[in-house]
């Protein structure tokens, strides 16, 4: 497993990471021994870096990645989020009350101090104010974390973040459907040392290739409550593309996969190609998609040819689908 630096911090992060929404039974039920046996995977893969949040299940998440890393893993970095509490969201925020959340999930971890504590995606105008920002770097200093970053939804908020010197990393949605990070973000993310983190590499999973119209998903899983964005942004699901025309999408370039990859391997080479990006975070719902996820570190890169006809098809096609702002 490759590793890449995580922007200021210094932390050396594994190109492969693991997301762990999942853990927390928010794209359906996931037991604790699959639990475990993921977060085993991750752990033979040498993937180090697992990004979770003090909302997903409830803290779930956190716990049950304390409960397998604990002398497991010791080069593990953990990454967690606060913002999205109903205690704070959307637009409650203290100094005390984020502190006590960070702190919950310090416990939760079973640390003293956590590696990355990202901001989860809370309103721009709380970002343009910048008090939330002075308040990490504080957070920073007294040791309760050791960097932050920021986790967003438009690349309005992200250049926003950007404007605080203490940011080390910014969370974005970035795949073959959503590609607008290329040449309005990435640019300023590399004059400022920030690293870019990469969630929904796959677009809710369309991506895999697997999915058909027929699919159909738990009713505790964003991808059936939020296909609309009744709860949170569309944009966070199958990257703001409606679900048919996703499927549909997913087919056309189908042929493109080279030979030896699967699409979802295809689909997050490409990104891994940008080296603005420092890691990719992959869910799995089983242990096989760990491994596979995994090898995608040891592929060879994609050729110029084929990033050409990707970014024309995302102009031509894609871009023109995507029904929320980005």
């Amino acid at each position: 497993m490759n590793k890449r630096r995580l922007g200021k911090s210094g932390l050396m992060v594994s190109e492969v990471g693991l997301g762990c929404w999942q853990l927390g039974g928010d794209f359906g039920p996931v037991d604790e021994e699959t639990a475990r046996e993921i977060l085993r995977e991750a752990d033979q893969a040498n993937i180090n870096f697992f990004d979770t949040a003090d909302v997903y299940g409830g803290g779930k998440s956190e716990e049950r990645i304390a409960g397998i890393m604990q002398g497991q893993h010791s080069d593990a970095l953990v990454a967690s989020k606060v913002g999205r509490d109903g205690a704070l969201f959307p637009n409650a925020y203290t100094r005390k009350k984020v502190r006590a959340n960070i702190e919950g999930s310090a416990q939760r971890l079973s640390v003293d101090c956590i590696d990355l504590v990202q901001l989860h995606c809370v309103p721009q105008e709380i970002l343009k104010d910048g008090e939330i920002c002075a308040w990490m770097d504080d957070f920073q200093q007294q040791g309760l974390i050791k960097a932050w970053g920021a986790s967003v939804e438009l690349i309005e908020d992200a250049k926003i973040a950007l404007r605080y010197p203490g940011l080390t990393s910014l969370q974005i949605i970035f795949n073959i459907f959503r590609q607008n990070a290329i040449d309005e973000l990435f640019p300023a993310a590399r004059e400022n040392d920030v690293g870019i983190i990469v969630r929904l590499p796959l677009a809710s999973g369309v991506l895999s290739g697997k999915m058909t119209h027929q699919q159909q998903f738990d009713t505790s899983d964003h991808r059936n409550y939020n296909r609309n964005g009744k709860f949170f942004s569309q944009g966070e699901t199958f990257s703001g593309v409606p679900f048919d025309l996703a499927v549909d999408l997913a087919e056309e370039i189908r042929h493109r996969v080279p030979q030896g990859m699967s699409m979802a391997q295809m689909a997050m080479r490409w990104i891994l190609d940008y080296p603005q990006v420092s890691t990719v975070i992959t869910g799995a719902s089983r242990p096989q998609q760990v491994v596979e996820n995994a090898a995608v570190s040891s592929l060879a890169p994609l050729t110029p040819e084929l990033h050409q006809q990707l970014a024309a098809f995302y102009r031509s096609r894609v871009e023109p689908a995507i029904c929320v702002p980005i």
